[in-house]
C-alpha cells in the first residue's frame, strides 16, 4: 500500500517550469547579445567547445533534483505490514438544536456556536467510541450516521446552521425518536444520546419518549446552552444585527434556557443534566459517565504500518544537485563525435 503524507508540497513542483522558462529566456538573451558581438562563424571559432546539449542537460538534471526534493517533502510512505486492531467503546449520538432560538447571544458567541464548540471538545476527548450527529428544530434530520471518523464528524458539525431545517420550533421528542434508529445492536446497553439545546421544547412528549428510549438501553445526557435570564434573537445580515425577532404584538421575543425540561428528560433516561456554560466541566462530566459504562467491542480493522520513504528522494536530489553543480557546459570528446544539435555545422 502507498500513501502520501503532505500533498500540499506538490505545489513546489511549479518551480520546474519557472526554471525552464528562465533558461529559455537566458538562451534567447545570450543569442541576441552574441549576434551583436560577432557573427556565428566567428563565435564558433572563439568558443568551439560550447555545447547547447550540455546546457540543456544541466537544466534537466537541475529540474530532476527539484522534483526529488518535492517528493521528499510530500513524504511518500509504503505499507509494510498489516495489523489487527480491536476497538472498544460506547455508541454516542449528539442531537444538536439548530432552531432560531440558538442564535441568541446570552452565551458567547451564541448558543449554536457554543454547542458546536462543546461537541467538538467532547469528540476530542474520545478514544475509540463511535459517534453520530443529529440536527433538529421542528423536525429531526440525520446529519451523520454512527462512525469512528472523527474528522468527518467535525466537518459536518461545522456546517450546521439555523437555516438547514425549514421546519422551525424545538421538537426534542423527534430528535430522541430518530436517535433510537442509530444504534445497530438491539442487545447493546452502552448507548448514549447527548442532547445539546436551550431546552425550549415545542413538543409535549419529550419526557415520555425519553422514558421509552431508556427502556431500550439508551442513556440520555442533556446539556443546556444559554442563560435562564434569556436574550433576544438577533436578525443579522453580513454579520451585522439589523433587528431582533418580534412577536405578533411587536414586542421583542426573549428566549430563555429551560433547565427544567432538560433535567426531566435526563432523569427519565438514567442520565444527568449539565449546564453548558463551562466547556471543561461539560467534557469532564461526560467523560466520567462514559468511563463508568461497559465498553462494546466493535468490528476489527486491518491497518497498515507505513514507513517513510522521503530519505531516498532526498538523497537522490542531493546527488543530482552535486552532479549539476560540477557539470561543465563544454563539449566532451564523445559528444563532439555525436554532433548533437548539428553544433559544428
Amino acid at each position: 500500500m502507498f500513501r502520501l503524507d503532505e500533498k500540499i508540497w506538490f505545489w513546489t513542483l511549479l518551480v520546474i517550469p519557472v526554471i525552464i522558462l528562465l533558461f529559455v529566456l537566458l538562451q534567447i538573451w545570450k543569442r541576441a547579445a552574441q549576434r551583436k558581438f560577432a557573427d556565428s562563424v566567428l563565435l564558433k571559432r572563439l568558443s568551439p567547445n560550447q555545447s547547447v546539449f550540455k546546457s540543456v542537460l544541466k537544466v534537466v538534471v537541475l529540474c530532476a533534483a527539484f522534483a526529488c526534493f518535492s517528493l521528499a517533502l510530500v513524504n511518500p510512505k509504503i505499507g509494510t505490514k498489516l495489523e489487527t486492531v480491536r476497538s472498544q467503546g460506547v455508541d454516542i449520538v449528539f442531537a444538536v438544536d439548530v432552531s432560531k432560538s440558538m442564535l441568541a447571544e446570552d452565551i458567547k458567541p451564541n448558543r449554536l456556536e457554543k454547542s458546536q464548540q462543546l461537541v467538538r471538545e467532547i469528540i476530542n476527548s474520545l478514544a475509540s467510541d463511535r459517534i453520530g450527529i443529529i440536527a433538529y428544530a421542528g423536525t429531526a434530520f440525520p446529519q451523520l450516521p454512527i462512525t469512528t471518523d472523527y474528522a468527518a464528524a467535525k466537518m459536518f458539525l461545522g456546517n450546521m446552521n439555523t437555516d438547514m431545517l425549514s421546519s422551525q420550533g424545538t421538537a426534542i421528542d423527534e430528535a430522541i425518536k430518530l436517535a433510537t434508529t442509530y444504534y445497530d445492536d438491539e442487545d447493546q446497553t452502552n448507548r448514549v444520546l447527548i442532547i445539546i439545546s436551550d431546552g425550549e421544547d415545542h413538543g409535549s412528549d419529550a419526557v415520555d419518549i425519553a422514558e421509552e428510549a431508556s427502556e431500550k438501553g439508551i442513556k440520555i445526557l442533556t446539556v443546556g446552552v444559554g442563560d435562564v435570564k434569556g436574550g433576544p434573537i438577533p436578525i443579522k445580515r453580513n454579520g451585522v444585527v439589523l433587528n431582533y425577532k418580534k412577536d405578533k404584538n411587536g414586542d421583542t421575543v426573549i428566549t430563555r434556557l429551560n433547565e427544567t425540561t432538560l433535567r426531566e428528560i435526563a432523569e427519565e433516561a438514567n442520565g444527568i443534566y449539565i449546564n453548558g456554560s463551562n466547556t471543561a466541566v461539560v467534557v469532564e462530566a461526560i467523560k466520567d459517565v462514559l468511563n463508568s459504562m461497559d465498553k462494546k467491542e466493535f468490528e476489527s480493522k486491518q491497518i497498515a504500518d507505513f514507513k517513510d520513504q522521503f530519505q531516498w528522494f532526498l538523497g537522490l536530489g542531493i546527488i543530482l544537485l552535486f552532479i549539476d553543480i560540477f557539470f561543465l557546459e563544454r563539449k566532451t570528446a564523445w559528444l563532439k563525435k555525436l554532433n548533437l544539435f548539428n553544433e559544428d555545422l
